[in-house]
């Protein structure tokens, strides 16, 4: 005789339908034949039966439908093999977690069966009573980890939107950084916006993420920060500076690192670490601390070559700007002593999206000095 397909029905089981406050429950059983379902006592649960019987049931996928709670009567003479069963619902994420009891299992599988992922086996002879209380605590755990599921995405949902709020304050401070620093000088804007575009550029040219070239770009437009400290008369001198002046100016990078580095912002600290190290040379003939190669960061790394190429190309009131032309030539000629030879070369690998920047965003006169 063939195997008789697979069938499906919903056996309503509460004698009333769950109030508001209750809790309600789906029960997938899986049997030979609709009868069977009548051994399970689950009134004064809320929750309904979903039946599905036949030689076929392992194979059919309507038990890959969601459930609460899943009951296998384990039957291979009538053609349900509990442990396909189970290994056919674990194959599938939506019942990855979904409490599983086989029934009828014999004691030589039952080991077997909770290999193969069962929740819970009960082996005949089955107890009416034994078997609701299986089934109403099986019910109340799924439904407690539902309850914990869900407020752990509330929760989750919570902390995303306060990370992204924490971001937008991050990133509205260091936009009135930025207008502080073209309070003193309104060419500072400008420079900023160069500055950051080549460091994206340089970032992306050495295969840092978008993320990441990102923040150090953002970073990046508080690299001068410190010279808000910088008197008027130095800031704002027409001509090359003396040399005590020129210490007082090196002042701007030690400044700026004090004036961020103690921030629990991930983005204030990367910009701290950009104001002090961004004047420090690949040699080790920079300021402040003298430092060489890898021992100054690479965003500081990165940002020394923006941020000369940058004031190479702009017109100072002691010097005419350079063309980017002669001014890459002079970041190249300088790789391997001021500046760090693969941020200039992920500089020169990025040269149509430094021109570009250039053309949409071009230097004018400025009169503050670059120590």
């Amino acid at each position: 005789m063939p195997a008789t397909p697979a069938a499906v029905s919903s056996v309503p089981v509460s004698s009333e339908p769950a109030s508001s406050e209750q809790a309600w429950a789906l029960i997938a059983i899986v049997c030979t034949s609709a009868p069977v379902h009548r051994v399970l006592n689950l009134r004064g649960l809320d929750c309904a039966i979903r039946l599905v019987t036949g030689a076929k049931a392992a194979a059919s996928e309507e038990i890959f439908q969601p459930a609460d709670l899943v009951i296998v009567m384990h039957d291979p003479e009538g053609g349900i093999d509990g442990l396909t069963v189970v290994r056919n619902l674990r194959s599938r994420e939506c019942h990855a977690r979904t409490a599983i009891l086989v029934l009828g299992t014999p004691a030589a599988l039952r080991r077997a069966s909770v290999e193969a992922g069962a929740t819970d086996v009960m082996i005949e002879p089955i107890d009416p009573l034994d078997l609701q209380i299986r089934v109403c605590s099986l019910i109340e755990l799924t439904l407690a980890r539902q309850l914990l599921d869900r407020q752990s995405d509330a929760m989750n949902r919570n902390i995303d939107r306060a990370r992204t709020e924490a971001a937008l304050r991050e990133r509205e401070i260091i936009r009135r950084l930025m207008l502080a620093a073209e309070f003193r000088d309104d060419q500072a804007g400008d420079h900023l916006t160069r500055v950051a575009g080549c460091a994206i550029a340089i970032a992306e040219g050495l295969g840092l993420s978008e993320a990441d070239a990102n923040d150090i770009a953002l970073a990046s437009t508080m690299h001068d920060i410190g010279k808000i400290s910088i008197p008027d008369s130095i800031l704002m001198k027409p001509g090359p500076l003396s040399e005590s002046e020129r210490e007082e100016m090196k002042q701007h990078a030690i400044r700026g690192y004090r004036m961020l580095h103690d921030s629990p912002s991930h983005l204030l600290q990367l910009a701290s670490d950009i104001a002090l190290t961004h004047h420090e040379r690949w040699d080790g003939g920079g300021y402040p601390q003298g430092l060489g190669t890898t021992q100054i960061p690479l965003a500081g790394r990165i940002v020394a070559v923006a941020d000369v190429f940058d004031a190479l190309i702009s017109e100072r009131v002691y010097k005419k700007a350079w063309t980017p032309e002669a001014a890459r030539r002079h970041l190249e000629e300088h790789a391997g002593t001021h500046f760090d030879p693969a941020c200039v070369a992920a500089f020169v690998s990025r040269w149509d999206d430094i021109l570009g920047l250039v053309e949409s965003n071009r230097p004018e006169t400025a009169a503050v000095p670059d120590a």
